[in-house]
């Protein structure tokens, strides 16, 4: 990571990346996190050169960034569950139950954010362990591993060997749209690429795919926006 030094220091995220082809300088418009791709065989002196090139254009972006462009979770807000708005309320016993809307969290209040989003991985990689198992079966395939991440540039990926990886804010997302994901990743596990062939078996598991896909496309960002302390 560098820092940008000044009254307002500014940290940035260096990436190498096989797919850069030149450095490339973008600020999330969702937490304003600012991350530079650098290409593999370029040297850091020639990226920090680059970058600070684009230091004025980098501050009047951030200056630019809406206050809400992130929210904080907290007792008293609101957090998409499954597609479902959930009012966050202090709750008692020792696990985080849902009734009738309301998420009712145990535990000191500050803690809350944290709390929820282990929760929320927990809920995530059931739902997701579920859906792969079931489109793998009808694909007769099987997958080697599943992990969850916080990933923003995909919400799920197939390795050659079988390896399941997908974002947990999917269990934000209706259930279709999860569900969606997860037909996606496991026709990887017949086709390795995105070709005509490929959508066909996407098709199979999910008739609905360019509905879910769509509702990705249009609000599936919104889903970072939620902060949960980390």
């Amino acid at each position: 990571m560098a820092v940008l030094t000044g009254v307002l220091p500014v940290e940035v995220h260096m990436k190498r990346s096989g797919r850069s082809r030149r450095f490339s300088l973008r600020v999330s418009r969702l937490d304003g996190k600012v991350t530079l791709s650098i290409p593999l065989r370029a040297r850091e002196t020639e990226a920090l050169e680059f970058l600070r090139g684009q230091e004025a254009w980098l501050r009047e972006s951030l200056a630019a960034m809406p206050e809400s462009a992130s929210v904080p979770v907290r007792l008293g807000a609101s957090l998409p569950v499954e597609g479902r708005s959930l009012m966050l309320a202090s709750g008692s016993g020792r696990v985080i139950r849902e009734a009738e809307g309301i998420l009712h969290v145990p535990g000191a209040p500050e803690q809350a954010a944290a709390r929820v989003g282990a929760w929320l991985k927990v809920l995530a990689r059931d739902r997701l362990a579920e859906a792969s198992a079931r489109h793998a079966g009808t694909l007769q395939r099987r997958y080697t591993r599943l992990t969850l991440r916080d990933t923003r540039s995909r919400w799920g990926s197939c390795s050659p060997d079988g390896a399941l990886m997908y974002s947990w804010r999917l269990i934000m997302a209706p259930p279709s749209v999860l569900d969606y994901v997860a037909a996606h990743e496991a026709a990887h596990l017949v086709q390795m690429n995105h070709s005509a062939a490929f959508w066909d078996v996407v098709l199979q598991l999910c008739p609905n795919w360019k509905r879910e896909r769509q509702w990705l496309h249009d609000q599936g960002q919104s889903l970072h926006r939620f902060r949960f302390g980390d």
